[in-house]
């Protein structure tokens, strides 16, 4: 049962990863959103003016840092669960306060949030098994 929940988490963590790091990376290289098909409008309420910090963060924390993660979890590496706890958390954080700033936007809003909370859910099911809660 730990061996599939450390499969489950780590191919979640991935694709956080895979969706993250281009659609940061396209934002961080085109901060006006047009890469994406978006414009700054959507910001009209955030603390922003362009996508580039959230860009930023998108790449490196939801992105390369799942990305990591993942390849932990894969590992069974001991601190896997606690950074995976950690990453559902901010996932979740992060939809959140995108959601609080720009309104809704997309059906992906929604679904990034319950993905979150499934690897938060898988992380805390995995420390569990392992006596790490």
């Amino acid at each position: 049962m730990k061996r599939k929940l450390q499969i489950a988490l780590g191919i979640i963590q991935a694709f956080v990863a895979l969706g993250a790091i281009p659609a940061g990376f396209s934002m961080i290289i085109q901060p006006n959103g047009s890469g994406l098909g978006m414009t700054t409008k959507f910001l009209h309420e955030s603390p922003f003016t362009n996508f580039f910090i959230p860009g930023l963060f998108l790449f490196t924390v939801n992105g390369l840092a799942n990305l990591v993660v993942s390849i932990l979890t894969f590992r069974k590496h001991k601190y896997s669960g606690k950074l995976s706890l950690m990453l559902g958390l901010i996932l979740v954080g992060w939809i959140v306060i995108q959601v609080w700033s720009t309104g809704y936007i997309s059906f992906m809003q929604p679904l990034f949030f319950s993905i979150g909370l499934v690897e938060f859910v898988l992380a805390y099911m995995l420390l569990k098994k392992t006596g790490q809660e």
